[in-house]
């Protein structure tokens, strides 16, 4: 499949599947079944995995494009989406372990057959949003080991075929001493330890699990121990960071659209035109949130490009992308919700709910100000672990 072909089967799915069921998704907090068996019969929960696994063998540049797509009907679709993509790259790369081969290989041909979802576990409460630091530890058991965690917002949780668990390894001795394990849904202590009712990103079940006594054989050991800090940085961040500013971009998409449409319809009657048409602060307002989100889109492609062709400055823009995406999000949509007035505060819009699932961007691990604070780091040589 060309990225052409992957776009125009996510543009599809956001307009069969999710833009009916976007709303009454978010206000009920319902994980949309239907979008997750769409995309598996699409082709596309393997966009990225190789095509000797059934995969599409596509890159960044489609990841970011079908990402955006999604996000512009529906934000938390889009989230599972990009978790799983996350989940399945985490468990491609493992592939090459001997060890785990057999073990994740059929893993792997169920994602690219479109009948497993996968998504990451790794936050927990005491590291917050150093996600790359757990402070659960896995403990040696015979080949294998057992896990005892509390992982904190789960994309999927309850819906996922497999979860990628970071926990210390046995003899680890700092805080980015990890190992990445899979744990199949149904393994004996995983469960999920409360519902998920926050303020955006409402129906993508990103609710907390618990393991408890977990045993994880040692082919469903995904890094060697001690490996999991590298994965998560060089495998995990750098799609995680593109795909949270793809999200932001759809946003922001959606807020322009939206706003557009409410300033051409919504009228002055007893003037005789619309408010767009009547008030030139309204059009500037338009005008900014465009630039904006153009902006926002440049800067994705750059960061593409950096992806593709890796170079100096690329761990660089993978970390300002996420950080200046969050902040773009967040302006777009909040004057969205100003140039649309009493209908976008009365909900007979959807902007409330764009704004809503725009604020995750900027305290979703790593936060704004956990980027801002690698990224001024960096800057000066600082190391930044």
């Amino acid at each position: 499949m060309t990225h052409d072909a992957a776009v125009l089967k996510a543009r599809e799915i956001a307009s069969r599947v999710l833009v009916p069921s976007a709303g009454q998704n978010d206000k009920a907090g319902r994980f949309s079944t239907e979008a997750v068996a769409s995309l598996g019969e699409s082709g596309l929960l393997g966009l990225m995995l190789p095509v000797d696994v059934g995969g599409l063998g596509l890159g960044p540049r489609t990841f970011a494009t079908v990402i955006a797509t999604l996000a512009e009907a529906d934000a938390s679709v889009a989230m599972v989406y990009l978790m799983h993509i996350l989940g399945a790259a985490t468990i491609s790369a493992a592939a090459a372990r001997p060890s785990a081969t057999q073990a994740v290989a059929p893993i792997l041909k169920e994602i690219g057959a479109g009948r497993h979802l996968s998504t990451l576990a790794f936050s927990e409460a005491g590291s917050r949003s150093h996600f790359w630091a757990p402070v659960s530890r896995a403990r040696r058991n015979g080949n294998g080991v057992r896990i005892s965690a509390k992982k904190s917002w789960v994309t999927s949780a309850g819906h996922a075929q497999s979860y990628i668990v970071s926990s210390l390894a046995p003899e680890g001795t700092g805080a980015t001493d990890s190992t990445l394990y899979l744990l199949p849904a149904q393994t004996r202590g995983l469960s999920v330890a409360g519902p998920w009712d926050g303020f955006g990103l409402r129906a993508n079940a990103s609710a907390p699990i618990t393991l408890e006594d977990c045993e994880v054989p040692s082919n469903f050991q995904l890094t060697d121990d001690g490996a999991g800090f590298p994965a998560m940085l060089n495998v995990v961040l750098p799609l995680f960071n593109l795909g949270t500013a793809s999200v932001a971009l759809g946003l922001c998409r959606a807020a322009v659209a939206g706003a557009a449409s409410h300033l051409k319809t919504a009228r002055f009657e007893h003037l005789g035109q619309s408010l767009g048409e009547s008030l030139p602060t309204l059009r500037a307002q338009l005008a900014t949130m465009q630039i904006d989100t153009d902006g926002l889109a440049a800067r994705i492609d750059d960061l593409v490009d950096h992806l593709e062709k890796p170079r100096e400055t690329t761990m660089l823009r993978v970390l300002e992308t996420k950080a200046a995406a969050g902040d773009v999000a967040i302006s777009v949509t909040s004057v969205a919700m100003r140039a649309c007035g009493g209908a976008a505060f009365s909900k007979h819009l959807n902007i409330e709910r764009l704004f809503r699932d725009a604020q995750a961007g900027a305290v979703m691990a790593p936060t704004g100000d956990v980027l801002r604070e690698f990224i001024g780091k960096s800057l000066l040589g600082i190391p930044l672990f």
